[in-house]
């Protein structure tokens, strides 16, 4: 059992698939790792660490792919970029499948198993496998941090015999894992914060960190949840209501945060130019759904710009801007995912194709495209 680690392709991306703890865990279970030269070097992992770990360092993708049996990587592979990998051979990533159907059929023809680490169920066993958790939580606290540094005042409420600094109003527009994590971290550092969301379930937790939940609390407000635990669209009535109720929230706030998506949609608007254009110059609103199209209508992907006095950021890739943090939890994601396909008593590969996690997260398999969600339409 030969596992291979890839280097990033994408310059954006920062983080890598592997850590010296999980190599040594993968080493535990029977297999041979061989880590692609230079592989975890953003994320402060040199290759004399992995070798330390017990893996092997490969000068280039073709020798770390060669007879590889499983491949894992953080973004899924760019084309091309598996040249050499034998067939059957499992490929593990955050495959962004949606919309991407090119991408996917490149896969199915490249003859490997493929595998969308944030199509993991959201069951009570997948949790930590449970790739975009723990990297929303990383990117909410640190929008909280890039908010920060692009605001000119103090976050806490501080009263000196030269005066007393008032605290910074944040306002959270989304309370998922990403969400509850910014509220957590604008509230240790001494923000008042408020927070809305379409679930009615996020009212109490909002509430239960410290922060003012905000909402138009109607009969279809009370719906608003898919049995999933995802928000579901709401109507353009309800949208109206709660447009007005955030656009006079959100022109006395500070700081403001979006973190709303929707799993295979378009990120929805939030924030129009007009609210934008109502909060005081200084203010800083931070898009955290800006690489899915964005919350804010001003936002621009990879950029902080400056509109009306008001700074907005859109910086791509959050969870990478953390890298090894970032990397230590989803190396440890991935491990807890390939370690269920693993015969533990043989040390061999021994994937049970029936198995809910493999059935809700395989792509493609033999050629051809599996997932339910993403078959090519006629």
């Amino acid at each position: 059992m030969r596992i291979a680690v890839l280097s990033e392709t994408d310059k954006a991306e920062t983080r890598v698939a592997a850590s010296p703890e999980t190599v040594k865990k993968y080493k535990s279970l029977g297999a041979d790792v061989v880590v692609q030269s230079g592989a975890g070097v953003s994320a402060g992992i040199s290759d004399a660490e992995f070798e330390a770990a017990g893996a092997a360092i490969a000068k280039n993708a073709k020798d770390a792919l060669k007879d590889a049996d499983v491949v894992l990587k953080v973004r899924r592979p760019a084309e091309g970029e598996l040249k050499g990998v034998k067939p059957g051979a499992l490929v593990i990533a955050i495959m962004d499948p949606y919309g991407h159907e090119a991408a996917l059929k490149a896969l199915a023809e490249a003859g490997v198993s493929a595998f969308s680490m944030e199509l993991m169920p959201r069951i009570t066993r997948a949790q930590v496998m449970d790739v975009l958790s723990s990297q929303a939580n990383l990117a909410g606290y640190r929008a909280v941090i890039d908010a920060v540094a692009e605001y000119g005042r103090a976050m806490p409420m501080m009263m000196t015999a030269a005066g007393t600094v008032p605290a910074a109003r944040v306002f959270v527009m989304g309370a998922g894992v990403a969400g509850l994590q910014a509220i957590a971290t604008a509230r240790r550092l001494g923000a008042v914060v408020t927070a809305t969301d379409v679930r009615p379930a996020a009212k109490e937790q909002v509430e239960s960190l410290g922060a003012k939940f905000i909402a138009v609390e109607d009969d279809e407000f009370k719906q608003a949840e898919t049995a999933g635990g995802y928000a579901k669209e709401m109507s353009a009535d309800y949208k109206a209501k709660q447009a007005a109720l955030v656009a006079s929230h959100i022109a006395k706030q500070d700081i403001v945060i979006t973190t709303a998506l929707i799993p295979g949609r378009p990120a929805p608007r939030l924030v129009s130019r007009e609210m934008v254009e109502s909060m005081r110059p200084g203010s800083v609103v931070v898009d955290l759904a800006v690489e899915r199209g964005g919350n804010v209508e001003v936002a621009q992907a990879g950029q902080v710009i400056e509109h009306n006095g008001v700074k907005i950021v859109g910086h791509l890739n959050v969870p990478g801007r953390l890298a090894a943090t970032a990397s230590s939890l989803y190396a440890k994601n991935l491990y807890a995912f390939v370690e269920t396909l693993v015969d533990k008593a043989r040390k061999t590969l021994a994937v049970k194709w029936d198995d809910e996690l493999v059935k809700a997260t395989c792509l493609t398999r033999d050629g051809a495209i599996v997932h339910a969600a993403f078959q090519p339409t006629a």
